[in-house]
C-alpha cells in the first residue's frame, strides 16, 4: 500500500522519532526550534486567538491559561505576546510531562511563562483551574484511552474555554508538506516526525465520532481541526 493510500485510514501504529526516549538531543532540540516556524505557518494560533481566546480577555481582570503539551513553548509565548500587545492581562503556564521539553522551553527568552515539567492529571489532583486550556499537536500522540482521559482532564482544568488544535489528515497536506518542509528539515525530525503526525491524525468526522459529548470540532484553514469545549 502507498502512503497516499494508506491516509484513508489513520495510521495510529506509527511512532515519531521525537517519542522515542533515546532519540538523538540534538536532533530532538532542533526540531523544537523549529515548531516556531511551522506553527507559524501552518498551526492557525494566531486566528484561533483572535476569534476564541482575545475575545475573554481583559485589561483590567486576569485571566490565565494552560497550553497542555507545551512542547518546546513556542505557542505559550506567542499567546503571551498577543495578548500583552493588545494590553490584555493574561497569565499563561505550559506544561509537559517529557523533561525534554520542559527543558528547552523553559531555556527561551520571551515573555514571561510558568513553565513545568507536569502532566494534566498532575495539575487536576492539585484542583487547579485556568479560564483557557490549549494544546497544538497532542490529539494525535494519544491512545484512545489516553485521549479519553485528556478530554476528563481538560474539562476539570478549564473554566471557560478548552481549545484543542491539530492537523486534518489529508492527502494534500501530507504531499503540501513533504515539499514544503524540505528546506527546513536537515538535523532534526521535523520532515519525517511532522509527515508521521498527519497519518496519525483525525479526519473531521473521525474526531467528531471520537469527541465527547459537549465537545464540537471547527475546521480550520491550512488542514487544521480546532476541537472546542466550552464550560457552561
Amino acid at each position: 500500500m502507498t502512503v497516499l493510500g494508506s491516509l484513508s485510514r489513520r495510521a495510529a501504529d506509527l511512532q515519531e522519532y521525537m517519542d522515542d526516549p533515546a532519540c538523538d538531543r540534538r536532533r530532538l532540540d532542533a526540531t523544537y526550534a523549529r515548531f516556531r516556524l511551522v506553527n507559524r505557518i501552518v498551526a492557525g494560533w494566531r486566528g484561533i486567538y483572535r476569534d476564541h481566546i482575545r475575545p475573554r480577555l481583559s485589561d483590567t481582570m486576569p485571566s490565565t491559561l494552560l497550553d497542555l503539551g507545551c512542547g518546546g513553548g513556542d505557542v505559550a509565548r506567542s499567546l503571551a505576546t498577543w495578548a500583552a500587545h493588545d494590553g490584555l492581562q493574561l497569565a499563561v503556564t505550559a506544561i509537559d510531562p517529557d523533561e525534554r521539553a520542559y527543558e528547552f522551553a523553559s531555556r527561551q527568552p520571551g515573555p514571561p511563562v510558568v513553565y513545568r515539567q507536569a502532566s494534566s492529571a498532575d495539575l487536576v489532583a492539585e484542583a487547579a483551574r485556568f479560564d483557557v486550556v490549549v494544546s497544538n499537536h497532542v490529539l494525535h500522540h494519544l491512545d484512545r484511552e489516553e485521549l479519553a482521559a485528556f478530554f476528563f482532564d481538560s474539562e476539570l482544568l478549564c473554566r471557560g474555554i478548552a481549545l484543542h488544535g491539530d492537523i486534518r489528515r489529508s492527502r494534500l497536506a501530507y504531499a503540501a508538506y513533504s515539499l514544503g518542509s524540505l528546506p527546513i528539515a536537515r538535523g532534526s525530525f521535523i520532515r519525517d516526525d511532522g509527515l508521521t503526525s498527519i497519518r496519525r491524525s483525525y479526519t473531521a468526522k473521525e474526531l467528531r465520532a471520537t469527541a465527547p459529548l459537549g465537545w464540537e470540532v471547527e475546521e480550520r484553514p491550512m488542514f487544521r481541526n480546532l476541537l472546542i469545549h466550552r464550560e457552561r
